[in-house]
């Protein structure tokens, strides 16, 4: 059991870096996404914002095909079809900004309540 502890608190560190690295990615295509339709609105003098499908399908359609197959092959119906789909009418900025938060909270640590140099 003593032997599981080290280990459990290196994966655990291990994790919460693995987390915090999709986070960032995530941020950065979220703000590329962003500035990509901030630099279409200024074009078309009216605010432009590229759903997560087009963006998708324009990119990689391919992975988009793989995608729908699989939802469709493993899945209930209900899944792809109003839960999915909604997903990917969202813009596609808001999509990677959503999912670059919740990866930051699941790799987020608190801090130690009683300071920082604490036993």
């Amino acid at each position: 059991m003593q032997l599981l502890v080290p280990l459990c608190r290196q994966t655990e560190k291990w994790m919460r870096f693995v987390a915090r690295t999709i986070s960032l990615i995530l941020l950065v295509i979220a703000v590329i996404a962003g500035l990509v339709d901030a630099i279409q609105s200024v074009a078309a003098n009216r605010p432009v914002l590229t759903p997560l499908l087009d963006a998708w399908s324009a990119t990689s359609p391919d992975t988009l095909a793989l995608l729908g197959g699989v939802f469709e092959e493993h899945l209930p119906g209900w899944v792809w079809d109003p839960g999915a789909l909604w997903v990917l009418a969202q813009p596609a900025f808001a999509v990677f900004l959503a999912l670059a938060f919740l990866f930051y909270i699941l790799g987020y640590r608190r801090a130690k309540p009683a300071g920082r140099f604490a036993a």
